[in-house]
């Protein structure tokens, strides 16, 4: 059937699947389809299909994938591209789209937000420039000021938070130290209670740039400025740091700490310039990024870089992550992302590259839960969720207008991010499948 004057022979005969549940699925018929249309007229063919079955159906943005591909360019294009053949009937299967379906209220700082942490569900974790970290129930809802750094603090992590009635978090500080923090994020409170921290980490010789903590909580790692990367126990009571007289702090919306002092357990030497970026994904494994253009993997009983990548550019952040939480994604002083695989023998180069943003790449985060989903944050004032099935990213979001410094995902389906303009910004609703 010819509609709107198309000629017969520029249409395809599709099946359109899907791994959804109802109301998403359609009947698996074949339809005929123009073979110019793009992705967003297929979403409009979708919508209209469950819409005529579904009178109360909202539209719904849809992705599409052919053979496990995404589709980015015109149906005709594609097959041609792929050489698949167009004189079948093509199986299309649609996912819903990775795109924010809302943007909450800013979250203002008193200046840049140069962290976040998204890795707890029960609160979101920011440092600022201000030398204070903030912990976040909602969008505007600050529960808790933890204080104490003298300078900005640049890094900050989540020690422990599953279970645990009394959360621990890490802050990293331009003033050379890490602090360790205890508070209660379930506790209700008319407004921000202030904390301070149980635990000081001395010992880095320069700003500390990055922290990040062992699944089990014990530990946490750090790197500088100082070229180095420092492991320190976590436990309140320690042999290992000099005990700093007790202090008790009473008053309006402060919490009572003690404080100990703590010295690195183990320092990593090898890097020749800033160590800007370090995760802990495994018990006994490291990785970091560093200005002298290389990703290092190190085994932390030994000390030693068992994995040297060389990208030939200064880095600013690194992530493992993916198929098997084993690929490894960086960014630093140009707009592309990259991403290795060290599980492919005898090459050093990345497996993928994405290039879609003009400025240097500040923070990148892989998705928790899916082997192909990752963002990108950049001082282009962008973060681009990407589908390592597709070399154009799914969504960009622009919520910022400055730099972004920082991002992560956020209890599956937000992105959290912070930026120049000193705000948290959360964009929820997203869809990964």
């Amino acid at each position: 059937m010819d509609v709107d004057g198309e000629d017969v022979s520029r249409r395809l005969h599709v099946k359109f699947v899907t791994k959804l549940d109802s109301p998403f699925k359609v009947p698996v018929n074949s339809v005929a389809i123009p073979s110019n249309v793009t992705r967003l007229g297929l979403s409009s063919i979708v919508n209209s299909i469950i819409q005529s079955d579904n009178p109360e159906w909202k539209t719904e943005p849809f992705d599409f994938l052919i053979d496990g591909e995404l589709i980015r360019m015109s149906l005709e294009e594609f097959l041609l591209a792929k050489g698949i053949s167009a004189e079948r009937t093509l199986e299309i299967e649609y996912i819903r789209a990775v795109a924010p379906r809302k943007e909450e209220e800013p979250s203002l700082h008193d200046d840049w937000v140069s962290a976040v942490n998204g890795s707890s569900p029960r609160f979101i974790l920011t440092g600022c420039y201000d030398g204070l970290g903030r912990v976040w129930s909602s969008a505007g809802s600050c529960s808790h000021i933890l204080e104490g750094h003298s300078g900005a603090i640049s890094s900050v992590a989540v020690v422990n938070s599953k279970d645990a009635e009394t959360v621990t978090v890490a802050t990293a500080s331009k003033d050379r130290t890490l602090r360790l923090f205890k508070f209660d994020a379930d506790e209700s409170v008319d407004s921000s209670t202030r904390v301070t921290a149980y635990k000081i980490l001395r010992g880095h010789k320069a700003s500390v740039q990055s922290v990040s903590a062992q699944k089990s909580g014990d530990m946490v790692c750090s790197s500088s400025w100082d070229c180095t990367i420092n492991l320190w126990n976590t436990n309140q009571s320690t042999s290992e740091g000099e005990s700093v007289p007790v202090k008790k702090r009473k008053g309006n919306n402060q919490a009572d700490e003690s404080q100990s002092e703590g010295e690195a357990v183990t320092t990593l030497v090898g890097h020749t310039q800033c160590v800007s970026s370090v995760v802990w994904p495994e018990h006994d494994v490291i990785y970091s990024a560093s200005w002298d253009h290389s990703v290092r993997r190190w085994d932390v009983e030994t000390g030693k870089d068992s994995l040297n990548l060389f990208c030939g550019k200064a880095l600013n952040t690194v992530d493992v992550g993916g198929e098997g939480s084993a690929l490894i994604a960086a960014g630093g002083s140009d707009p592309i992302l990259r991403v290795w695989d060290p599980r492919k023998p005898g090459t050093s180069a990345p497996v993928f590259q994405f290039s879609s943003h003009s400025s240097w790449i500040s923070a990148c985060k892989w998705h928790r839960s899916s082997w192909y989903h990752l963002l990108s944050a950049s001082y282009d004032g962008k973060i681009m969720l990407w589908d390592l099935r597709t070399a154009w990213p799914l969504s960009i979001i622009e919520t910022h207008n400055d730099k972004v410094l920082s991002a992560d995902w956020w209890k599956g389906e937000n992105v959290i991010s912070g930026g120049a303009d000193s705000n948290l910004r959360i964009s929820s609703g997203i869809a990964i499948s």
